[in-house]
């Protein structure tokens, strides 16, 4: 599986995680800032760098953790490595959000 197969995949993972006071999922949120892979000596590693809407979101480390519990769920990578980056710099804020979860809140 080529790199970004990989992201693909991953993406597809993270569409599946949604913070529970908003009806959309942590990608089209704008969350994810970037997923970085690598792989080395049969393993790949990816790397993504993430925030949350609030400092203070109260599932803040359930999210972080079902982002990190991603790669169980991709069979095709059985020596897959997940590392969850969590930064509130730059802050999230709604301007990072796709269209579809701006439609989808109403903000467009």
């Amino acid at each position: 599986m080529t790199t970004n197969e990989l992201k693909e995949k991953i993406i597809e993972k993270l569409k599946d995680i949604y913070d529970p006071e908003i009806p959309v999922n942590i990608y089209d949120l704008g969350l994810i800032y970037s997923i970085d892979c690598s792989d080395k000596d049969n393993i790949s590693v990816c790397n993504i760098t993430m925030t949350l809407t609030s400092a203070t979101c109260p599932v803040g480390e359930s999210i972080v953790n079902q982002v990190r519990d991603i790669a169980g769920k991709i069979d095709e990578i059985p020596g897959l490595i997940i590392e969850a980056n969590l930064v509130f710099d730059p802050p999230w804020d709604y301007d990072k959000m796709s269209d579809e979860a701006k439609l989808h809140l109403g903000m467009m």
